[in-house]
């Protein structure tokens, strides 16, 4: 195959709300613009294939549409169904794309990797019809239909409240909200959004779709029942203890952010997120970051800290003060809601000898547990060797064992030999 190579001014990985906003800020600057996202669409998960009606005259579809126009109009080449493989060096990395391997040049990169769902495993889990919260949000928007299917929504984080608010808008029975962050910490957070009358708003909203009286505090799935499927989902808050009959579970814990291509650069990654300064820039000079990667801080961050690396990447960082003071606020928030929607400790001593943690390679917990790392643990038993990579049971391991992560090396997901050798050509040639 014919040696294919792209050049750019700026390199943005990903192109969800932070790399749109990037993309279209180092446009508007002047800049040639690349923007790889292995999607077939723009948008990333939270704008996931573009479907909102132009009709709907909503502040959020406003602002969707606003920065879909942007972006499509600002000259930035969307290089869709294209995953990194590896940086091969200072300004090179590999890619692959549906026809092989393709190289990027570029003087600087954007990383907007946003995040993925933290799954926790419980007896049952792996049960057919128990999906992530956010991945039960993405099947519907890719056209799986719950209309009519009883749903439980379970786990941590703001993300409970939207998933279940939509799957009850597409005509699905929610059976009940399960957070099992404290009252008292929810009230907490409540009280300050009080200065954020948008996100309150928002809350009040989403609240008002799935019915006040069936969002829990305090309470967490312990069981998944069913024989081929999954038929109901224990809950309990510490004390008592309900069955919920139901077709679906859509249980998740927050998310996490995707750090391991900013591990590859190089990148300082520290409590789970890639460390910048003020101009979103990481460790590793010309390497910036933005959005969830950072560290979960939601939608207008993500757009506002798009713009401050897109900016920066193109070296007129002291343009972005003023998005500067909105970042800052917005940060500060996110560690508001990180207290808030803190694991319980409750949610160890759930999982039984025979629960499996890695479902790629079906390795129990009882088979895991008595190893000391994750490496010692993946040598014995495969854990973390299957497709995932350890992006689901290394986060699980994290937090049941304390266990770090194990080594990162290339590639970054499976690739064709074709591309890996047209990588190493390149090697051999520096």
């Amino acid at each position: 195959m014919t040696d294919r190579i792209q050049q750019c001014d700026v390199l943005v990985v990903g192109a969800g709300p932070a790399g749109m906003a990037a993309s279209v800020r180092a446009c508007e600057l002047g800049a040639k613009v690349i923007v790889a996202d292995d999607s077939p669409l723009a948008g990333g998960q939270i704008w996931r294939g573009n479907q909102y009606s132009r009709d709907d005259r909503s502040d959020s579809s406003r602002l969707i549409w606003t920065w879909f126009n942007r972006f499509q109009n600002s000259g930035a080449v969307l290089l869709s169904r294209t995953r990194i493989v590896t940086p091969l060096d200072t300004s090179l990395l590999l890619a692959e794309d549906d026809y092989g391997g393709i190289r990027i040049k570029y003087q600087s990169v954007v990383l907007a990797t946003g995040a993925r769902e933290r799954l926790l495993p419980f007896p049952g889990w792996t049960l057919p019809n128990v999906l992530g919260a956010g991945g039960a949000q993405a099947l519907e928007k890719a056209g799986l239909s719950l209309r009519g299917k009883r749903v439980v929504v379970a786990g941590s984080g703001p993300l409970l409240l939207a998933v279940a608010a939509t799957l009850r808008r597409e005509g699905a029975a929610v059976e009940g909200v399960f957070e099992q962050a404290p009252r008292s910490q929810m009230w907490a957070f409540g009280a300050s959004l009080v200065m954020r009358p948008k996100m309150l708003i928002q809350a009040a909203t989403y609240l008002r779709h799935i019915g006040i009286k069936n969002y829990y505090q305090g309470w967490w799935p312990i069981a998944a029942k069913g024989q081929r499927a999954l038929s109901s989902l224990v809950v309990t808050d510490g004390n008592r203890v309900r069955e919920i009959a139901c077709d679906y579970v859509a249980c998740g814990y927050h998310l996490l952010p995707n750090t391991e291509l900013a591990s590859m650069f190089g990148c300082h990654v520290e409590n789970g997120g890639v460390v910048v300064d003020a101009n979103q820039q990481s460790s590793v000079p010309g390497i910036y970051a933005a959005g969830e990667a950072v560290g979960v801080a939601g939608l207008e961050c993500a757009l506002v800290e798009g713009e401050i690396a897109g900016g920066s990447a193109f070296g007129v960082g002291r343009q972005s003060r003023g998005l500067r003071r909105r970042r800052n606020s917005l940060r500060r928030m996110a560690s508001t809601m990180d207290e808030t929607f803190r694991l319980r400790p409750e949610l160890r001593s759930i999982v039984a000898d025979d629960t499996i943690i890695c479902r790629c390679e079906d390795v129990s917990w009882g088979h895991v547990r008595r190893y000391g790392s994750m490496r010692s643990a993946k040598i014995h038993t495969r854990c973390g060797m299957g497709p995932c990579q350890g992006r689901v049971c290394g986060a699980a391991l994290q937090f049941l064992a304390g266990w770090g992560g194990d080594t990162l090396r290339p590639p970054l997901y499976p690739v064709q030999l074709s591309t890996l050798l047209s990588g190493v050509r390149q090697k051999e040639n520096i």
